[in-house]
């Protein structure tokens, strides 16, 4: 019996595409991690941008950012938002990561502490069906369970089916000060996320010993796709959004956060 082929997804970032072989497979969870400011919610959007150029259906959902400060940034880097809003193609939404909370332990309530609940009502609004889903940020989700760490790990993995079941792909934002893969010590809640995952993306603040400061990007994970293992130099251009160099390696001394 012949295996069927995954179709592959192009972020549309060229630089980007070409440290993988064929695409992001989809379907695929991909982890977005990085220091504040390192420029993960740029990427993202960069990507969703792209997709509905394409003609895919895009869910922004974010935790953090007003649906306004959004389509500014969009705007920042040369993007247009609305048209492709009115389209039906792009949908941005705020959510708050404390109802997500109080819902999980609702519905944790009624199925009586049993693992399979239902995650539709407090993921994705029922009149809109993505092909690509952005969450920024799973750092906001997870502080909303605080205390709660079994009920976080329930509603990731309940996440993570419901994506798989429905063939979205998606890219979730995660925030760390200090990359997990970099630290010397374990968090069960991060490893635990990056387990489940099916990419990690990993954009870093580069500080050079000389004082000055960049970034710069590595696919760390990609399951299902051959992909070059380097750091390269990332960017975020005025007009253009995330431009990243595929054969500019980091040089000097430097340390990466």
């Amino acid at each position: 019996m012949t295996r069927k082929r995954i179709p592959r997804f192009k972020t549309g970032i060229s630089g980007f595409d070409k440290l993988l072989k064929e695409g992001i497979p989809e379907g695929n969870a991909v982890i977005v991690e990085g220091g504040p400011g390192s420029g993960k919610t740029a990427f993202c959007l960069h990507v969703l941008h792209e997709a509905c150029k394409k003609g895919k259906k895009v869910l922004y959902m974010s935790f953090e950012e007003p649906e306004d400060r959004l389509r500014e940034h969009m705007e920042d880097f040369g993007f247009q938002p609305e048209p492709m809003e009115k389209k039906g193609l792009l949908r941005l939404k705020r959510f708050n990561a404390l109802d997500i909370a109080r819902s999980v332990e609702a519905l944790l309530s009624e199925a009586k502490k049993e693992l399979l609940i239902d995650l539709h009502p407090v993921l994705i609004p029922k009149d809109f069906k993505p092909d690509i889903l952005v969450v920024d940020s799973l750092s906001s989700i997870s502080s909303a369970f605080t205390g709660e760490e079994n009920r976080f790990r329930i509603y990731m993995e309940q996440l993570f089916r419901y994506l798989e079941s429905n063939h979205i792909t998606s890219f979730l934002i995660r925030e760390e000060a200090h990359p997990a893969h970099l630290r010397s010590t374990y968090t069960d809640r991060g490893e635990a996320i990056s387990f489940l995952s099916d990419g990690i993306i990993v954009i870093y603040n580069v500080i050079y010993t000389n004082g000055t400061r960049g970034r710069a990007i590595e696919i760390l994970k990609m399951r299902g796709e051959d992909f070059v293992r380097k750091i390269v130099e990332f960017k975020l251009v005025d007009k253009k959004g995330a431009v990243v160099f595929p054969e500019k390696l980091l040089k000097g001394n430097y340390q990466l956060t």
